[in-house]
């Protein structure tokens, strides 16, 4: 390696000056932990001075970084790094760690798809929820079951939550669904109501596109299902068409309802064109077949904690 006498091509006021501007940096307690790590000598380093001083306001900034939103480097989310290279220094911009979550969680993400839901379930996770809520206790269990079953190549049984308005069902199943997202696993989340009036919207569009994706997904949340409009078309060509499908394929299916299945019953028996007792049996049918049923009421959370 070479001693700083045997430098080439530099003056030696200019190699003073060089020298000097690094023995101050010293003085920073960034700066020397930074060029510690490479394993350098300082004549080495010393060529790089200008490009070190940066390097370490970026190292200083990470070690003090509480999250994405608050980088102060350059280029957010990146670490101008210097990497020992042959004993000579290169520098190159890598990722935060808060970077890479980021990606990794938009990846994840990406295999959840929402129709008509609100996007803020997009970040639910079980870490969020209200863990105090004994009511939650036995579905927390539940999802246990079926994540570890689901891990293993068993298709188990969804769940029909029911209960008042407010109390998180949605959010719940939507943070097992993100939970399976981060190994690849694809799921949709349907708000009943408004998914079925743009399906009726689309017809001589995307009307099949939309209707095959929900059918074939490995994971579907019916979400809000008995708050819809009924009619004929709805109960038996859409949603008995499509429970049917995926209880014969054995495709874990969730539900969440303000009803319970005996007043979902009621409800699918009624519509515009008059009732009918016997398909609306055939729907819980299915249902009953596809999913355990648990119940979550108490008091409206959605006001303060939006799940």
């Amino acid at each position: 390696m070479k001693k700083i006498s045997d430098l080439v091509q530099m003056k030696d006021s200019e190699w003073n000056d060089l020298k000097q501007s690094y023995i101050k940096k010293l003085n920073n307690q960034d700066f020397v932990e930074m060029v510690n790590l490479l394993d350098l000598e300082d004549d080495e380093l010393m060529k790089y001075t200008s490009s070190l001083e940066v390097a370490s306001l970026e190292y200083g900034h990470c070690k003090k970084c509480p999250g994405l939103e608050s980088c102060q480097n350059e280029l957010k989310g990146y670490l101008y790094k210097p990497m020992k290279v042959q004993n000579h220094v290169m520098f190159e911009y890598v990722k935060c760690p808060y970077k890479q979550k980021q990606e990794r969680d938009d990846a994840y993400q990406n295999n959840i798809m929402l129709f008509e839901t609100p996007k803020s379930i997009r970040n639910a996770s079980f870490q969020n929820t209200n863990r105090d809520d004994k009511n939650r206790l036995e579905i927390s269990k539940y999802f246990k079951t079926f994540i570890d079953q689901y891990r293993n190549s068993f298709n188990p049984r969804g769940i029909y939550l029911h209960g008042n308005f407010g109390t998180g069902k949605t959010y719940l199943i939507a943070a097992l669904f993100n939970e399976l997202a981060k190994v690849d696993v694809k799921s949709a989340i349907v708000y009943v109501p408004e998914f079925l009036r743009q399906l009726k919207a689309s017809f001589g569009t995307d009307y099949m596109e939309k209707y095959d994706y929900i059918k074939t997904v490995p994971l579907l949340l019916l979400d809000d299902i008995g708050a819809e409009n009924l009619t004929p078309w709805a109960r038996d060509e859409i949603i008995g068409t499509l429970l049917q499908y995926r209880m014969e394929e054995n495709l874990p299916t969730f539900f969440t309802s303000n009803m319970d299945l005996r007043q979902l019953e009621e409800h699918f028996s009624s519509t515009n064109s008059g009732v009918d007792k016997l398909k609306a049996r055939r729907i819980i049918e299915r249902i009953t077949y596809m999913t355990e049923e648990f119940s979550l009421t108490s008091r409206n959370r959605r006001a303060r904690s939006g799940n």
